[in-house]
């Protein structure tokens, strides 16, 4: 039999953005520009060049405009088209060209674990991918591309991880793993911990806003009671796998942005603006006068 791809991912994007207020009472926290690019299309755009062939977004009530930017605007388009503008034309019809995407509606908040089951149906029962839209991976292989290179391999359901040092491990599930003998970056995950404080915590092992998870998943967290705040947790299903399957851990190479966090959303800002062959420079030049930083 021959092995299974990973066609599809999740995104789930219902959430209510509350760390960016005033910004997200009407504007969707996933649309919000890192540079020019908003958020959302980071992710997309490194799913599409892992493989994958479909993207499933889950939305919640506001969240059209997601919707909107990866359609086609025929009135744009004709607008751009009928002044010229080749070079914008070509980036309005590259975004809604991305791929086939799908919406599912998440009529309540209910957690992480709960947005990714209400993509069951349309996953199907196939191994997918899920991915976080706040954190933002600048890699020169996408992190998922990487994931999806060791799950041909293992098989089996991967969590992406990053070192954590000092009390920031507290904001994050952990993974309590052994690295395989064969590459040091894969885990045998043996535990998880939400949330544990420092001194608790099983390592140093973060996971990440990317997984790959086999369709077993789906009926745990059916069957997986609500948690903390009355949410569903992705990692109490997780935790539920484990007992069935085995589950690896993956510290994948590049920088993760948490474009969540204000703070992480300047320092993703800066760091793809000065990437930028049109910006990059002039931005730096910039940058370098400030007198806050020359001094």
């Amino acid at each position: 039999m021959s092995k299974p791809k990973i066609r599809k991912a999740v995104f789930p994007a219902a959430g209510l953005g509350t760390r960016f207020l005033p910004a997200t009472k009407a504007i969707p926290k996933e649309m919000l520009p890192v540079v020019d690019k908003p958020i959302i299309q980071y992710g997309v755009e490194e799913a599409i060049a892992a493989g994958c062939e479909q993207i499933i977004i889950v939305t919640g009530r506001g969240k059209t405009v997601i919707e909107d930017h990866f359609d086609i605007s025929v009135e744009l388009e004709s607008q751009l088209e009928s002044r010229g503008k080749t070079d914008l034309l070509a980036m309005a019809r590259h975004i809604s060209n991305l791929g086939r995407v799908a919406y599912i509606r998440q009529k309540e908040a209910m957690g992480l674990g709960h947005a990714v089951l209400m993509a069951r149906d349309l996953v199907g029962d196939e191994p997918f991918a899920v991915i976080l839209p706040d954190d933002v991976i600048d890699a020169p292989t996408p992190c998922l591309k990487q994931m999806i290179e060791v799950f041909e391999d293992v098989q089996c359901s991967i969590l992406a991880t990053q070192v954590v040092e000092g009390p920031g491990i507290s904001a994050y599930g952990v993974i309590d793993g052994q690295p395989l003998e064969s590459n040091p970056r894969v885990l045998e995950v043996r535990g998880l911990v939400e949330k544990p404080k420092p001194a608790a915590a099983p390592s140093k092992n973060a996971i990440i806003g990317r997984y790959i998870l086999t369709p077993r998943i789906f009926e745990l967290l059916e069957k997986t009671p609500l948690g903390a705040g009355g949410e569903l947790q992705l990692t109490d299903g997780i935790k539920a796998l484990l007992e069935h399957e085995r589950v690896c851990g993956y510290s994948f190479e590049g920088t993760r942005y948490d474009a969540g966090d204000k703070l992480g959303f300047l320092k993703a800002t800066v760091e793809f603006a000065l990437q930028r062959e049109d910006l990059g420079e002039a931005f730096r030049q910039w940058l370098h006068d400030l007198p806050a930083l020359s001094n």
